[in-house]
């Protein structure tokens, strides 16, 4: 069975909107290594509306010469959930989830392949995480306090206890972190 991962930049106060604004001081190869492990790991991506938008208006775009892993994003398999969104969407290999998303997750998670990763979409991995259906959470977390934004776990998020199955910290200082969901035993 496949495993449904989410992969997330968040500051220590729990923010995860813009990330670009605040995480380029603590990059380092160690990091660029995990994200490429996970990616090597994976061969689907499973996206909420805004993430998709942002990235189909950026990694079409960009010279595969000059950004390696254009390539990878490109030609990867995406899962979009949006009820919004119409098909046929532009991004190549991108195909649209718009109802019955678990149902449709589970079927994923069935077929053959290897893990399907999220990036972003906090709502979409918080729903996930309320189903059942995410495997794995990995938290890059960064040490910096951001203030205001969009964060990954809000004031409606539910009580879930996690098991911490590996911990990193980078010469940066980021920590990264990964949980799976407790089993009910545990909890």
């Amino acid at each position: 069975m496949r495993k449904v991962v989410a992969a997330e930049f968040l500051s220590l106060d729990g923010v995860m909107e813009s990330p670009d604004r605040w995480q380029f001081p603590y990059w380092s190869d160690e990091m660029g290594q995990a994200i490429e492990e996970g990616f090597a790991s994976s061969d689907a991506m499973l996206m909420g509306r805004v993430n998709y938008e942002e990235w189909a208006a950026y990694w079409p775009k960009q010279d595969p010469e000059e950004n390696p892993i254009a390539a990878t994003m490109n030609s990867l398999q995406k899962y979009v959930v949006s009820t919004t969104l119409e098909e046929p969407l532009e991004w190549s290999n991108s195909t649209l989830i718009k109802e019955n998303v678990a149902e449709e997750i589970e079927k994923l998670k069935n077929q053959p392949g290897k893990d399907i990763v999220i990036s972003g979409s906090g709502t979409l991995v918080r729903s996930l995480l309320r189903y059942g259906l995410l495997d794995e959470l990995k938290l890059m977390i960064h040490p910096i306090l951001v203030g205001s934004g969009k964060r990954l776990f809000d004031d409606e998020a539910e009580t879930k206890p996690l098991e911490l199955v590996d911990s990193k910290t980078f010469s940066t200082g980021v920590l990264y972190l990964t949980y799976r969901p407790a089993s009910e035993q545990s909890s």
